[in-house]
């Protein structure tokens, strides 16, 4: 500091010092303000591994482990359970994929061997995009998109009677950039995938035994992580533990949103 004092004169060394301590805190805070990495959406089939086949073949993922899925940098995992209830009505209503010809997709869906169920056909939104709905074999409600912006898995879409508290409680727990789809839908962005939440005039069921079953963040530590949601409130379903190579930790949102923490 006296080698700087040297060469600065005593007015401006006045003005900069305030400004080299305020840039102490202004890190700090940038530090605890970061967005937690979008990680997986937990699938309930009876045949993982039939299931991952399906979905690498007519989504476009690729194969990243016994019975993973990878979309870029988000995951599709999935367990093994019988008669799970569909993803309608839950607060995890349907997932969403793009893709370049939408028209082509919806047709190569409803062959025998897709075994896809169409719930609306393909319809053009003015300003928006190309879309329908389908459901997978196992009562998956996915929707089917053309946003050249944004290939591949696109968007993870909730219901809750207060979509806006939900997102909120999400935006505080895992950060993400408040943004608008197209800018027409309010959501929040972790990377390419969108987080969407529209508004439901009834309760929707809980995600957890469905067949999607919970959505999943990163944590880079996973301790640290708990204890700062702890601190707001958060509710802990199951305390950060070993699992395989991974740590992972349990937490229930509103509207029976169930989450995943996981350190990779």
């Amino acid at each position: 500091m006296r080698k700087i004092a040297g060469l600065i004169s005593p007015v401006r060394l006045s003005l900069i010092l305030p400004l080299l301590i305020l840039t102490i805190p202004l890190a700090a805070v940038g530090q605890t303000m970061q967005t937690a990495p979008y990680d997986h959406v937990h699938l309930s089939v009876p045949d993982p591994a039939k299931a991952a086949e399906w979905y690498i073949k007519y989504m476009g993922g690729a194969k990243a482990g016994a019975n993973d899925v990878s979309f870029g940098s988000t995951l599709l995992m999935f367990r093994k359970a019988e008669g799970a209830p569909g993803s309608t009505g839950s607060v995890i209503d349907h997932i969403g994929f793009s893709f370049s010809d939408l028209d082509a997709k919806m047709k190569e869906l409803q062959t025998p061997e897709a075994g896809a169920k169409v719930t609306m056909a393909v319809r053009d939104v003015p300003n928006l995009f190309k879309l329908g709905f389908i459901e997978d074999p196992w009562g998956v409600k996915i929707e089917v998109v053309q946003d050249p912006e944004t290939p591949g898995f696109h968007h993870i879409h909730l219901r809750a009677t207060d979509p806006e508290g939900l997102m909120k409680w999400i935006s505080d727990s895992f950060g993400g950039e408040r943004a608008k789809l197209k800018g027409r839908i309010d959501g929040l962005k972790y990377g390419p995938v969108w987080v969407l939440a529209q508004k439901s005039n009834e309760e929707t069921a809980a995600s957890n035994g469905r067949a999607i079953d919970h959505l999943g963040w990163r944590a880079v530590n996973l301790d640290k992580t708990s204890a700062e949601l702890k601190a707001k409130g958060v509710k802990f379903t199951m305390e950060p533990r070993a699992y395989g190579s991974l740590r992972i930790a349990f937490v229930d949102g509103p509207a029976g949103l169930k989450v995943e923490l996981v350190q990779r």
